[in-house]
């Protein structure tokens, strides 16, 4: 399990866009694409939507704050998606 001293120290290091595509929010959160797309139907991720394929771009906060919540290791650890 990572803490959340490296996952800060992680964060500092590495520049993210202030808006995320969904290919750059999963390598950030190292999950699968339908593993977020599932989070994000069960509202525990945001997303915004657009363009005429309503493609799904995420926000640095939703990704940072699920990073260093609880929550994400949860989910990780008790498999649910």
């Amino acid at each position: 399990m990572v803490s959340n001293i490296k996952l800060f120290n992680f964060m500092e290091d590495v520049k993210i866009p202030e808006i995320l595509t969904l290919s750059q929010a999963c390598k950030t959160l190292n999950c699968h694409a339908n593993t977020l797309r599932n989070w994000e139907k069960e509202g525990i991720v945001k997303c915004i939507r657009f363009g005429k394929r309503r493609d799904r771009r995420f926000r640095k906060e939703e990704i940072l704050k699920l990073m260093n919540e609880n929550i994400f290791s949860e989910l990780l650890k008790n498999k649910k998606f």
